[in-house]
């Protein structure tokens, strides 16, 4: 049988009815939809104090990676990079919050990782994927999602910090707010004109308007693949174990579960993947997919790695098998070298309150109706950027769905798997209220 053959065999084109052509154009449409993370996530930890440049490197090929390894593994048209949500933790939460070094809160990752793939070759991720509410998942989602757009409010400084009122509305004159606002028209215009770059194109133009009216002390340097050696190997895996950092290893760990959890769900929907039960199949190749794909973006300078919700702009272009993740993966891998070097550019602002606002259509799928679906997720949703924690929207959300259960005695509607992670919880409540 012909190379080829084989090949269209092996990622069931005539069951998903797709072909070659297609296929192509829709992991070309995928990676022009979320190529924007090649600027944003080094922006963001450019301010924990990584490298821009080994930030950016890592960040292609972390993407590349994870991408290739969903496609040819997992066989799903589903792409992989460093989280958005995840990278913002990594800088507010843990490095400048917590003050953690960056090479600390990298070898937090890769422990991370080593974990996501124990828990999976255990069968417990699997487990917790099928015992946790789905509104729950959609919570996170929503949380995350405000938790991204205030960042970029506060890093465009259209809101500042004010000791009456928390916060408060900056000073929309300043040449850094009219940016942002700038960035977040266009991108807001070409999305509704539905162009697949539009977050990528906004971010290009709010940089080269920066540029271009002396707004920031920007000048393009040469672009090298060696510059990932100022973070490749760069993690202290033994200063993470040091310091005992079991809670950020527990947020990592859990917040990439429940970005994969509803990122399968909206695409596989949206590309008729699931099976007649509406199970995922082959679930363990995603999971040791997406726990690989981090280890690797840990040991070269980057965040978590998750899957990306940007892959229904391929879905919809009419990407069915892995070879679409493929396509992107290689795509990535080609960023890698010519990758330009921007430092923190201007445009991350507004591409943060964009990317925000998309995570938001999680909203809809939460039973607002019912009580003990509505206070959990609500308590998820609004504790994630208000503490700016995306553990303490879980721990509170967790915690909800579980007491109301047993108060309303359906001690048996929860599973033993819910009870576990509450008191996880719980307990490490009492410890940030003894430390605190």
């Amino acid at each position: 049988m012909p190379l080829v053959a084989r090949a269209e065999r092996y990622f069931e084109f005539t069951a998903l009815g797709t072909n070659w052509k297609t296929e192509l154009l829709a992991g070309v449409t995928t990676f022009i939809t979320m190529a924007y993370i090649i600027f944003v996530n080094p922006s963001i930890l450019h301010e924990a104090g990584m490298p821009a440049a080994g930030v950016t490197a890592a960040t292609c090929l972390a993407a590349a990676v994870g991408s290739l390894l969903m496609g040819a593994l997992a066989r799903y048209p589903i792409a992989l990079a460093p989280g958005m949500g995840l990278n913002a933790y990594f800088t507010y939460s843990v490095v400048k919050g917590m003050g953690v070094d960056w090479h600390v809160a990298l070898g937090a990752v890769f422990l991370s990782g080593l974990a996501f793939l124990l828990l999976t070759g255990m069968g417990i991720r699997q487990m917790i994927v099928n015992a946790i509410p789905h509104e729950l998942y959609s919570a996170v989602a929503a949380g995350v999602g405000l938790f991204i757009a205030l960042i970029g409010f506060r890093n465009a400084e259209i809101v500042v910090p004010s000791q009456s009122t928390v916060v408060a509305l900056g000073n929309l004159r300043s040449s850094t707010a009219l940016l942002a606002l700038f960035g977040l028209l266009v991108m807001a215009v070409l999305l509704c004109a539905r162009w697949k770059a539009a977050i990528l194109i906004g971010v290009l133009a709010t940089w080269g308007l920066a540029a271009a009216t002396g707004a920031v002390d920007w000048h393009p340097q040469p672009y090298s693949i060696r510059d990932i050696a100022s973070t490749a190997m760069q993690l202290d895996i033994r200063g993470a174990l040091r310091l005992g950092l079991v809670d950020i290893i527990f947020a990592f760990l859990f917040v990439d579960l429940f970005d994969n959890v509803g990122t399968l769900l909206a695409v596989g929907k949206k590309a008729g993947l699931f099976d007649h039960a509406g199970r995922v199949p082959r679930m363990n190749r995603i999971l040791y997919s997406d726990a690989a794909a981090t280890v690797v973006g840990s040991m070269a300078g980057t965040s978590t790695v998750v899957s990306y919700i940007e892959s229904s702009a391929g879905v919809a272009a009419g990407g069915r098998s892995g070879v679409t993740a493929i396509v992107t993966g290689l795509l990535f891998g080609v960023a890698l070298f010519v990758a330009p070097l921007a430092g923190a550019i201007p445009g991350a602002a507004p591409a943060l309150i964009v990317v925000g606002s998309m995570m938001m259509t999680a909203v809809a799928e939460i039973q607002w109706t019912d009580p003990e679906i509505a206070i959990p997720a609500f308590l998820t949703m609004l504790a994630i950027p208000l503490t700016y924690s995306i553990a303490n929207g879980l721990a509170f959300g967790f915690c909800a769905y579980t007491l109301i259960k047993v108060l309303r005695g359906q001690v048996r509607q929860v599973s033993w798997m819910v009870y576990g992670l509450t008191v996880l919880f719980l307990v490490r409540f009492w410890y940030l209220g003894k430390t605190g």
